[in-house]
């Protein structure tokens, strides 16, 4: 299995963009250009299609290493075999989160300032969710934190950051220049007429001195 470490593209199978049918085939497409974990993120979803879906996603991701995230749901650990779950900073904690799971998990949890991030990584969480650094439909009503805390974020805390939030390749450089080392793509990539070769336009650019 990947590690968080060396993990840089975090690539999102979300059910605002896709349906339960296309989420396989997109993250068949993502996993094809090379991200380093995959998250299902299904807000207002049935849990049995979430729960579903995961199996059917997780005999996909298992076979590359890639560790697959459930948005939120820990408790469906106990009887999905994904790696992990990723919680909100209004949601539960860390430690409720592992205690829902009932096994060893990857637990990751969202911030939107320094002071948060270095809380949850106190708390114990594995890795952060650091935004939106811009605006964003996928989080109506927050307001984008910029990328000036980008740099002292990374330095800041010891577990991976990945940055996210209205992340498109017409701006990856500019966050990229602003100190950030892991990025995570959602509709930059989903609405991609080849999600794929996106994925690789990203690593490439990500990678860039």
């Amino acid at each position: 299995m990947n590690t968080l470490a060396d993990a840089r593209l975090y690539g999102i199978v979300d059910l605002s963009y896709l349906s339960a049918d296309t989420a396989p085939v997109a993250a068949e497409k993502l996993l094809e250009g090379g991200i380093d974990i995959l998250q299902i993120r299904a807000k207002q979803t049935d849990i049995s299609i979430v729960a579903a879906l995961a199996e059917e996603i997780h005999m996909l991701t298992a076979p590359l290493g890639v560790p697959l995230i459930l948005n939120d749901y820990p408790d469906l650990l106990r009887n999905v075999p994904a790696e992990g779950a990723h919680v909100g900073q209004d949601d539960m904690t860390v430690a409720e989160a592992r205690a829902a799971a009932g096994r060893p998990v990857i637990i990751g949890k969202s911030t939107h300032s320094i002071a948060q991030a270095c809380a949850a990584a106190r708390e114990g969480a594995d890795y952060l969710g650091f935004g939106p650094l811009f605006a964003t439909p996928t989080k109506p009503g927050r307001s984008a934190i910029g990328l000036e805390d980008i740099a002292a974020v990374n330095d800041g805390v010891k577990v991976p950051v990945f940055c996210i939030g209205g992340i498109k390749l017409a701006n990856l450089a500019r966050v990229r220049e602003a100190g950030a080392r892991r990025v995570v793509i959602v509709s930059g990539w989903l609405e991609a007429e080849d999600m794929a070769s996106a994925v690789r336009m990203a690593r490439q650019t990500l990678s860039e001195a």
